[in-house]
């Protein structure tokens, strides 16, 4: 389960109201309530599967008597023009729930699609492709899973996961050295400190003080192996910032250990998914 089957549900529920509203009164004029239909969501491009359990729990939030199949998994590829899924019972609330439930499905193989190409990119390396928390409000636990789907992994779901010491903390305390030595004395003993390093300079000082992680930020391509060589394995490397389809591989090349990515969930394209309803005779 996404969320939980009771956050889940009030997700939905809050998305719903917000669609519906008071009724849909398009659907209410040209339909009695009594008829009964099929609708096949269809892919119209290749894509990765994220989302069919959220996809099928929109439906089953308006009317639990509607039958909805899914023949692959979550993670899984679709071609275009194969069939995702199938629902059938009451048309008026397949009508009802049809926006909702494409617009998560369509964000969500959106992500786990785009992810699935950054993967394959660097699949010759050891290189992680991580997300950030640059993720739409609401939608975080979505997002991350629709990343895992496509086979990246996940950076803090949010800011009590874990300690990542970035410029801003850096300026505020006066430099790398002072802001981990807050850390050290205030944190549990079973986190890493992770700090975002803007040049090779500050790549000393936070080996110097020991940092567990160090986030090369914006940095160029040769700032990056000049960083390699400094760190010689004494702490991960995470590039970040300006990572691109096309400059992905070079940058995996280089030798760092995890390739973060904001643009898999914050300007994420949505999958072009449709779904074609038919009435039963």
């Amino acid at each position: 389960m996404i969320l939980g089957k009771a956050k889940l549900r009030t997700f939905i529920e809050q998305a719903l109201a917000e669609d519906v509203g008071w009724g849909d009164v398009t659907t209410a004029a040209v339909f009695t309530g009594t008829e009964r239909g099929t609708a096949l969501a269809m892919a119209k491009t290749d894509l990765v599967l994220a989302g069919l359990e959220v996809f099928r729990e929109v439906f089953l939030c308006l009317d639990e008597t509607l039958s909805v199949t899914t023949g692959k998994q979550d993670g899984k590829s679709a071609k275009k023009g194969e069939i995702i899924a199938e629902i059938r019972g009451n048309l008026q609330n397949i009508l009802q729930a049809e926006r909702v439930a494409l617009n998560i499905l369509q964000r969500m193989c959106g992500i786990a699609t785009e992810t699935r190409r950054y993967v394959e990119a660097v699949a010759h390396t050891k290189v992680r492709i991580v997300d950030t928390r640059k993720t739409l409000p609401g939608f975080r636990n979505l997002d991350k899973y629709a990343v895992v789907a496509g086979g990246g992994y996940n950076h803090r779901y949010g800011l009590s996961d874990g300690v990542l010491i970035k410029d801003n903390h850096i300026d505020a305390a006066g430099g790398i050295e002072e802001a981990v030595r807050r850390c050290r004395q205030r944190i549990s003993h079973l986190l890493k400190i992770e700090v975002e390093c803007r040049n090779l300079n500050e790549i000393h000082e936070a080996l110097q003080a020991e940092a567990d992680v160090l986030l090369l930020d914006n940095m160029s391509l040769e700032e990056m192996r000049k960083a390699v060589v400094i760190v010689e394995g004494r702490a991960l490397l995470e590039a970040s910032g300006n990572v691109t389809i096309e400059n992905v591989k070079e940058i995996a090349d280089i030798g760092v250990d995890l390739i973060s990515i904001g643009a898999l969930t914050h300007s994420v394209r949505a999958a072009d998914i449709s779904l074609v309803i038919k009435k039963n005779r």
